[in-house]
């Protein structure tokens, strides 16, 4: 028996395929698989597909996802607690635990959830005699050194100054990140992928959903700037790291303005802005052109106010950016 939980689903789904690996033949091992929902699976239909017989293999593999979040504590019910009956008034744990003892040997059995807290009673239960393995979201050194392994394994070399923009750009969810490892190796040809590459490889696409949000909240689109906030966060990028790139973009737009005004041509703004990319230089022009400058300085004035609540700990940094955004969309409203 295994249990398999945490946040880092990248990493876990490494975990489970590296399992269906350990138990041979891939075509055999698929005709004996059983993936069941378990927040709705009772202990009688998980322990009669779990005391079935492989048909022509050693072994007999039983996935089952959400089981142990169905026991959380009060007020820590998973992703599923609306929809599946609660589990107390089920009965029961303890006829879960019963039956998942009771597996016989030909049986490899796999328990995927989120976070699982100590206190959870089928947690408690099965832990001694399972394999636990937990999956915390990666931060700081612990995501440089997958940096490193990933770019290696991938048969490149990264510089630590790549490596710090690459986590800050991209934070910590994996499945962008291995995404984006693949393509900065292959972009290097052979040589080391360095700051200079991560910024033409990576940067786009954070960019691109950044000017969406800016072009939200100066529009007073609120739910399109809260969607685009989540989706950026929900990308893994670190709040911190998002609050520069607005800020950088607002105080960019601020200065194009001041220099039109003062007569320079596109091409000198563009310099002076040192705006290489010609979709940033766009978009920059575009947002200097569409919107006044009392309403880009109300703006910026509202950044430096939620950089220093985050700093002085008043918030955390994703409340702080949704507190941001919600301001920004009403003021000025009727």
């Amino acid at each position: 028996m295994y249990i398999l939980s945490g946040r880092d689903d990248f990493s876990l789904n490494e975990s489970l395929s590296e399992i269906k690996r350990s138990l041979g033949d891939e075509s055999l091992l698929s005709a004996n698989t059983t993936v069941l929902d378990g927040q709705q699976v009772t202990p009688e239909q998980l322990g009669g597909v779990a005391e079935t017989v492989p048909f022509l293999a050693e072994k007999r593999l039983v996935i089952v996802n959400g089981l142990l979040e169905r026991f959380e504590p009060k007020g820590r019910a998973g992703r599923g607690k609306d929809k599946a009956p609660a589990a107390r008034e089920q009965g029961d744990y303890e006829s879960f635990g019963h039956r998942l003892k009771l597996l016989p040997d030909s049986t490899v059995l796999v328990l995927v959830d989120g976070n699982v807290v100590k206190g959870n009673p089928l947690f408690r239960e099965l832990a001694p005699g399972a394999e636990v393995r937990t999956f915390p979201l990666l931060r700081r050194e612990k995501l440089a050194q997958w940096i490193k392994r990933r770019v290696g394994r991938e048969g490149g070399h990264i510089s630590p100054q790549a490596v710090e923009l690459l986590a800050r750009l991209v934070g910590s969810n994996l499945w962008i990140m291995a995404s984006e490892v693949n393509k900065l190796v292959l972009f290097a040809s052979g040589g080391s992928v360095e700051e200079e590459d991560v910024k033409r490889v990576v940067g786009y696409s954070q960019q691109s959903n950044v000017f969406a949000m800016v072009d939200a909240i100066l529009e007073f689109k609120i739910r399109l700037a809260q969607r685009s906030l989540q989706q950026l966060l929900k990308a893994g990028v670190a709040p911190s790291y998002l609050l520069f790139m607005l800020t950088r973009q607002v105080r960019l737009i601020v200065r194009a303005k001041a220099l039109k005004r003062q007569g320079k041509s596109a091409g000198e703004i563009q310099d002076r802005l040192a705006l290489a990319s010609d979709f940033a230089w766009r978009k920059t022009q575009e947002q200097a052109a569409g919107y006044s400058l009392d309403r880009m300085k109300e703006i910026y004035r509202k950044l430096l106010e939620t950089d220093l609540s985050i700093k002085t700990g008043r918030y955390d940094g994703e409340l702080a950016l949704n507190i941001l955004v919600a301001e920004l969309c009403h003021r000025g409203r009727p």
